[in-house]
């Protein structure tokens, strides 16, 4: 299986992919991980970004979807990944379809979730009270003028995904506002079906 997960900061993607992961015993892909990943062993698209990185410029398109290719040639993304966070951008998303259908394959699903930007604004604001109170670090975006940023330039540049995939037939959406277990079950309801054997 095959899932994009669309949505704004703080709309419960990585909750979500976590818990997709768990059971359907996927990769999940966070371009910055594989960023990463990829600078340390050397690989060549890894010191080709690294690189890049160096000099403060955003890494391509193109390397970042030759990092996606190689992550996803390895024998533990055997049964499928969910990719979030990437793509950002209706270009990132045409390279991502053009790699998978050189390699015979194509996404099972992108979900978005539908959420009220007004709320999510509440929403990091008691995750990060909460996090203060149990003593954990808060995250650097649950700060609400990072936070409002982030959400500016979504809409600007990941909105538009949206009418992409929905004109592919994949997009389907969740409720990201409901409670956790909730959109789960959405997310399976939309899902059941779609594994790939």
């Amino acid at each position: 299986m095959r899932v994009v997960l669309l949505g704004p900061p703080g709309a419960g993607k990585g909750t979500q992919a976590a818990r997709l992961v768990e059971k359907f015993e996927l990769l999940h892909l966070s371009t910055g991980d594989m960023l990463r990943a990829a600078t340390a062993a050397g690989t060549p698209t890894g010191l080709a970004a690294k690189e890049i990185m160096a000099r403060g410029d955003l890494v391509p398109d193109d390397v970042v979807v030759k990092i996606i290719e190689d992550r996803i040639a390895e024998k533990d993304a055997a049964k499928g990944f969910v990719l979030d966070g990437f793509p950002r951008t209706v270009a990132q998303a045409k390279s991502l379809d053009t790699m998978l259908a050189a390699k015979g394959q194509k996404l099972d699903a992108v979900i978005e979730f539908e959420v009220d930007p007004e709320k999510l604004v509440d929403r990091i604001v008691k995750r990060a009270e909460e996090a203060k109170r149990a003593g954990l670090p808060v995250r650097k975006d649950d700060d609400p003028a990072v936070f409002s940023t982030r959400l500016a330039a979504y809409r600007e540049q990941t909105a538009p995904l949206s009418s992409y995939y929905r004109g592919t037939g994949l997009l389907k959406g969740v409720n990201g506002m409901e409670s956790i277990d909730a959109v789960t079950r959405s997310l399976d309801a939309v899902l059941d079906g779609r594994t790939h054997e």
